[in-house]
């Protein structure tokens, strides 16, 4: 079933998708809950990544169930405990980029489904986790991370945590649409974020500029596009890149991640560098488990993986990069740029 959606020539080589998503399968509880690993803790945003992953692989039924465990789990204000283990909070932290991120999820299976009616049962919960991040934007366009334990709003923002803050915004904006809802101050918080992310890079004080992610995370969710995305793929490629191995997590450690190496993935298809994007896929082939999941990282060159333990997120991750790059589904175009070019196309 998997293998018949794929509408093009496979170039790189074939994942085992049944495998993998079964790996995810293997974590998800009753309730629809998929913590991070066995016994692991489960936080929003991966949560959300792990049933994305799901429906890649067809099991939308399965990730519809996800969608319904944040539902029953999301706070009075909008967001979501940073991190539960067996239904009890364990960081009681309220991060802002957890709380929108539902909302790529939503329109993820939106375009997996076309079911108008899931997003009408979801828009609660997207609108209030997008208003809890947009409520604590700054002047400055930059959107504070969290509100600690004690609901204290912490003003320092993440460039990687903005970034998906805006991806989240559009997603949202596109569901409101599809509802017939409309929400300028969702408009007017993502144009202002889009400035601050690409004008004003010390709105974001909580500095990460070792991290790969805030590399690609900028271009990855479309507030960088067109010659400034290249650019900015191209500065630093060599400073996080290790061929053959994969992406740094950190510029300055031995040590690459299947997560990031997929995100790149997905970032370079975004804008289009498909010939690259296959070539950096190719260095996850032979970076996974037996069961179907992936290394989580793995040091160079003395091939040490760690830390051991299988996630459920990294496998996901996976699944989204594979689709991006063989268009096997309607959803694997949600992060491309020239999707979000033409409107008109996502909301008919």
């Amino acid at each position: 079933m998997i293998e018949a959606l794929i509408s093009r020539k496979v170039r790189i080589p074939v994942v085992d998708i049944s495998s993998t998503a079964e790996f995810i399968l293997n974590l998800q509880r009753p309730d629809g809950e998929i913590p991070w690993s066995l016994g692991g803790k489960t936080d929003p945003w991966d949560h959300v990544e792990s049933a994305m992953g799901l429906g890649v692989a067809g099991y939308l039924k399965e990730a519809a169930l996800a969608f319904d465990w944040m539902v029953k789990t999301q706070l009075k204000d909008g967001s979501w405990w940073s991190a539960t283990r067996d239904g009890i909070p364990e960081d009681t932290t309220r991060e802002t980029n957890m709380s929108a991120y539902i909302a790529v999820g939503v329109f993820h299976y939106f375009l997996l489904t076309g079911d108008k009616a899931f997003l009408g049962h979801m828009w609660p919960s997207v609108k209030d986790g997008i208003n809890y991040a947009v409520n604590l934007q700054a002047p400055t366009g930059e959107i504070y991370w969290a509100r600690n334990g004690r609901g204290i709003v912490d003003p320092m923002a993440l460039l990687t945590g903005s970034s998906s803050i805006y991806m989240s915004l559009k997603c949202a904006l596109a569901i409101a649409a599809l509802l017939g809802k409309h929400r300028p101050d969702w408009e007017k918080a993502m144009e202002k974020l889009g400035e601050a992310i690409r004008n004003k890079p010390d709105c974001f004080n909580m500095i990460k500029s070792r991290y790969s992610m805030d590399w690609y995370y900028p271009v990855l969710c479309g507030a960088v596009t067109g010659l400034e995305a290249k650019k900015r793929i191209e500065k630093f490629w060599d400073k996080f890149t290790v061929p053959d191995w994969g992406v740094r997590c950190v510029s300055d450690r031995p040590w690459v991640t299947m997560a990031e190496t997929s995100e790149l993935v997905l970032t370079l298809a975004a804008i289009g560098d498909f010939d690259r994007a296959e070539t950096v896929f190719n260095w996850l082939r032979d970076k996974k488990f037996d069961d179907g999941s992936y290394w989580m990282g793995v040091t160079f060159p003395d091939t040490v993986i760690w830390p051991e333990e299988k996630t459920s997120w990294t496998a996901a991750a996976v699944l989204l990069a594979y689709d991006a790059l063989n268009e096997m589904t309607p959803a694997s175009r949600i992060f491309n740029h020239g999707f979000w070019e033409t409107p008109k196309e996502q909301t008919s």
